[in-house]
């Protein structure tokens, strides 16, 4: 079901949906390491929904973030501390210092701006191109939104964005 939900991929990719490979270690291993509240908390919605969700740490993130396709001159950090650069054409999260805080979409976040005890700010992303998008996103908001007031934290700023609203400023 997950595989339907995520954007398009070519067939020799690999690297599956982030919604994906979160539903296949839930049902391969029946529960997910705790990493921080927050990603927690987002990894059970996009589990719930089946819909990528990202977090990022905005303190990191270098002015402003442009989804946009990979030039080749983009620097991108792996979890392990590894520095890789995206393919051209490969669809990114850039920031104003040719960072590379998500590549394929969001299905492989940065170390860069992966969030940590001192995280004080969040860009919470989720991403859908299914059928039912329209009508899921809405609700998946309305839940991220729900869970982190009920947590004490504080929200701000949800939107969606479409063809018709491409710019988010936060």
């Amino acid at each position: 079901m997950a595989a339907d939900l995520c954007p398009a991929r070519p067939e020799a990719d690999p690297v599956r949906c982030a919604a994906e490979a979160l539903l296949r270690r839930l049902r391969k291993e029946g529960a997910l390491p705790p990493l921080h509240p927050v990603v927690d908390l987002c990894n059970a919605i996009s589990a719930a929904y089946a819909i990528p969700v990202a977090v990022l740490d905005t303190a990191q993130v270098s002015e402003y973030l442009h989804v946009r396709y990979a030039a080749d001159d983009e620097h991108y950090l792996t979890f392990g501390g590894e520095t890789e650069q995206p393919g051209t054409g490969e669809v990114i999260f850039a920031d104003a210092a040719g960072h590379a805080h998500a590549r394929r979409w969001t299905n492989r976040q940065s170390g860069r701006s992966c969030v940590e005890a001192g995280t004080r700010s969040v860009l919470v992303v989720a991403e859908a191109v299914h059928a039912n998008a329209q009508a899921d996103m809405p609700d998946l908001i309305t839940a991220v939104a729900a869970e982190v007031s009920a947590a004490g934290a504080v929200t701000s700023c949800p939107a969606i964005l479409a063809a018709h609203a491409p710019r988010f400023a936060w």
